[in-house]
């Protein structure tokens, strides 16, 4: 929350309402049950403060507790379902994922870019590659991963340079690219050749490729990915056997929104 409060805001800011929803983003990948001091701890509000949050959303139903563990329930899903089911690209990119996969006998999902992560908005998984379970609605941060590149790349000057100011290039491997100077240089690259490779730069032996898919005014607005196994795919292999397969997919899927109703082909 300090990180948060820094940052200038307008009169129209709800801070009570910034603080509830990082109250139930606490409860992240290897989160499930939290005491009250973990979320306290995690999001910088008091024990007290973080009390009546947790009290007020087992009250309307998005939290539970057995008095010292609290956990969210799937109402929070509602929260995300109002986005998703506002746009077609869940749902149309579904059976290309599917097909892509079974074509490259690999896991492949699709992405949007929020702030500085990638979302997973649909996936089929073949195999599990990652120590994290990636399931519709887990984030990344775009730094690190083949669909943040391909996204990273499509946006405009501006867009970039908000984006490098905003974010924290960590260090997740040793592959990872820390230098926003890197960053630019390999973001062009994607945008020439129109798809990224990533060699284990979100986590040591995870290789993958993405590419764009536009939407009917030419706009990168999602990214299609296939994620394989470095011990088992050279980048050689999944230049050759992977690339042209998941173009083709994400061409598919372009097609498929340009025809799609333009109320719900948005992206919200």
């Amino acid at each position: 929350m300090d990180e948060a409060e820094a940052t200038p805001r307008g009169a129209h800011h709800v801070q009570s309402l910034e603080r509830g929803l990082a109250v139930i983003k606490a409860f992240g990948s290897g989160a499930a049950e939290l005491t009250l001091s973990d979320v306290a701890r995690t999001t910088g509000l008091t024990r007290a403060a973080a009390r009546r949050f947790l009290l007020t959303l087992a009250d309307l139903g998005y939290v539970r507790t057995d008095g010292k563990y609290f956990s969210l329930t799937a109402r929070v899903l509602e929260l995300g379902y109002a986005f998703l089911s506002g746009i077609s690209l869940p749902e149309v990119a579904q059976p290309h994922l599917e097909r892509l996969s079974a074509e490259v006998r690999e896991s492949s999902s699709v992405s949007v870019l929020d702030g500085t992560e990638i979302v997973y908005v649909a996936r089929v998984a073949v195999s599990r590659i990652m120590t994290v379970t990636i399931d519709v609605g887990t984030r990344f941060p775009a730094h690190a991963t083949s669909m943040g590149h391909v996204l990273l790349a499509g946006l405009d000057a501006k867009a970039l340079a908000g984006y490098l100011e905003a974010a924290r290039l960590e260090r997740l491997t040793t592959h990872t690219l820390t230098s926003p100077a890197a960053l630019r240089t390999e973001l062009l690259s994607v945008r020439e050749q129109g798809w990224a490779l990533v060699d284990q730069e979100l986590e040591e032996g995870l290789r993958s490729v993405a590419a764009p898919v536009h939407d009917r005014h030419g706009t990168v607005v999602a990214a299609v990915n296939v994620s394989t196994h470095a011990s088992r795919t050279s980048r050689e292999s999944v230049r050759a056997d992977m690339v042209p397969p998941l173009l083709a997919a994400a061409a598919r899927i372009e097609a498929d929104l340009a025809v799609a109703p333009p109320a719900r082909a948005r992206r919200g």
